[in-house]
């Protein structure tokens, strides 16, 4: 069975996530079929994408499937990973991609949502990054991404306590561009990308790389860089990370050395 569906009309492409059996979870080969419907988009020339849920069920996205993350001593997010290379895809994409939101969105699909230029959401819908409850090490890419976006306090409380934040707050600091009625949610969502793709593609698609660059015009030296990095080894060679991961797995709470 596909795990994803596509769409194109009106110079508008749709992608839907099509496998809610693992509630949409970002598994490797859901993220590769995503990445080359991107792709396919790209040589089509469209103008505006929609990434939405195939059906509206109380989960839009589960995140990283926890499942494939490496049980401990190897780096979960490389720069090669499917999602991150996803992720640069989105945000390199030369045309704006609306998110279409119904549910809650956890973990790794919240920065997925980041990434994405537009966010369309109804009154179902609930953020959490939950990388402190399974002791996994954030990237710099990852955190620039939500830095970027967001107020930092708001960075800070979503990554240390890993709590969803609800519909009427991620409007009020910015992850939501307009949060509608369910019943609204598609006629609006549709409305907003046939308006973007009646505009200049040549304009927007330099407006959003220029936006995109000075968004991450970040200076940063090789020691910093260095430091940083070393931060994200010692968590997953720790015991913190092996925790967490054996926990999900073994369906109990992680006990971090309370």
């Amino acid at each position: 069975m596909p795990l994803i569906r596509t769409e194109i009309a009106d110079s508008i492409g749709t992608l839907f996530l099509d496998h809610y059996a693992k509630r949409n979870a970002l598994s490797r080969e859901l993220v590769e079929d995503v990445h080359a419907a991107v792709d396919q988009f790209r040589k089509e020339r469209v103008r505006a994408v929609v990434l939405r849920s195939a059906t509206n069920e109380k989960v839009w996205s589960a995140g990283h499937d926890v499942d494939e993350l490496p049980k401990a001593g190897i780096d979960p997010l490389p720069y090669g990973d499917p999602l991150e290379r996803l992720l640069r895809a989105i945000k390199t994409y030369p045309a704006p991609v609306i998110a279409m939101l119904h549910g809650s969105v956890w973990g790794g699909a919240c920065e997925l949502v980041i990434a994405c230029d537009i966010v369309m959401a109804d009154e179902t819908v609930t953020f959490a990054i939950t990388p402190a409850k399974l002791g996994v090490p954030y990237n710099a890419a990852g955190f620039l991404n939500f830095i970027s976006r967001l107020p930092l306090t708001v960075v800070k409380e979503m990554f240390f306590t890993a709590d969803p934040m609800p519909a009427e707050r991620a409007l009020r600091v910015g992850i939501i561009n307009h949060l509608v009625p369910a019943a609204e949610l598609e006629a609006r969502t549709y409305a907003m990308a046939r308006t973007i793709a009646k505009r200049s593609p040549s304009a927007i698609s330099a407006y959003k790389e220029a936006i995109r660059v000075l968004s991450e015009a970040v200076a940063i030296n090789p020691d910093t860089y260095e430091y940083l990095h070393g931060l994200r080894r010692e968590v997953y060679f720790g015991p913190d990370y092996r925790e967490g991961i054996a926990a999900f797995r073994e369906k109990r709470e992680p006990d971090f050395g309370r």
